[in-house]
């Protein structure tokens, strides 16, 4: 029997896809989103999912995706805001289109993500932020996707008192340097990719994390386990901001 409805945004790779995995392991019904048609098509080819093209920074997809999950009667028990970008660029650098992609997508399409899902969501029900350690650790040239981070986390605070009559649960994960797609979609080259590996080994972890080290972080916030916690952040970062 399966357990409640997950919805993870960004499902089709890196974190969104190793927790997909894991909830599907364990017995939920699991949905992704995801930007590439392509993606999704192989994502379903291999795991017991629903997979749905949407855009998070695009308001349309959303309020789409949130007609298609109503005409098939869905209800969720869980939200995992996932899907984001980053475009490492110091103060001198930041252009006007990479601060409205990095914006949208990190910050306004999760806004609306929860205001058009908000009547799917189950009571109660546990909505996981996927931020970052960036909110405890200044990196150069992540200005933008850090403000896009902390304003996420600003936004849950609110919402957490906002929708505490509908049982409904903000909490956030704080990744720390995790080695996924963001790094090569980010500009970074292989040799980049290989030094800043090579920078990991010098935390506590001693090496770069892994989705799977930040699944079960975001597996226990969706759980009834979590269910006294409103506003907390998991850090998960190896020690890297020791």
């Amino acid at each position: 029997m399966k357990k409640g409805a997950v919805l993870i945004t960004g499902g089709t790779a890196g974190i969104g896809l190793a927790a997909a995995k894991a909830l599907v392991a364990s017995g939920h019904r699991v949905l992704i989103t995801g930007r590439n048609e392509d993606k999704l098509t192989q994502v379903k080819s291999t795991l017991d999912v629903d997979t749905f093209r949407c855009d998070s920074a695009n308001i349309e997809d959303i309020h789409a995706l949130t007609e298609q999950l109503k005409a098939q009667d869905i209800v969720l028990d869980g939200l995992v805001l996932n899907a984001g970008v980053f475009f490492p660029e110091r103060i001198e650098g930041i252009s006007a289109e990479n601060l409205a992609q990095t914006l949208n997508t990190n910050f306004v399409g999760p806004t609306f993500m929860v205001q058009s899902l908000l009547p799917l969501l189950n009571n109660p029900s546990s909505v996981v932020l996927v931020s970052s350690v960036v909110i405890e650790k200044a990196f150069e040239g992540a200005g933008i996707y850090s403000a896009s981070k902390a304003a996420l986390e600003a936004l849950g605070r609110v919402l957490n008192v906002e929708l505490a009559a509908k049982g409904v649960r903000i909490n956030s994960v704080r990744p720390g340097v995790t080695l996924t797609e963001i790094q090569s979609k980010a500009g970074m080259s292989d040799e980049q990719i290989a030094a800043l590996s090579e920078q990991m080994k010098h935390t506590p972890m001693q090496r770069i994390l892994t989705p799977d080290d930040i699944v079960p972080a975001i597996t226990f916030l969706l759980s009834e386990g979590s269910l006294g916690m409103r506003n907390t952040p998991i850090t998960v970062d190896g020690g890297l901001a020791l």
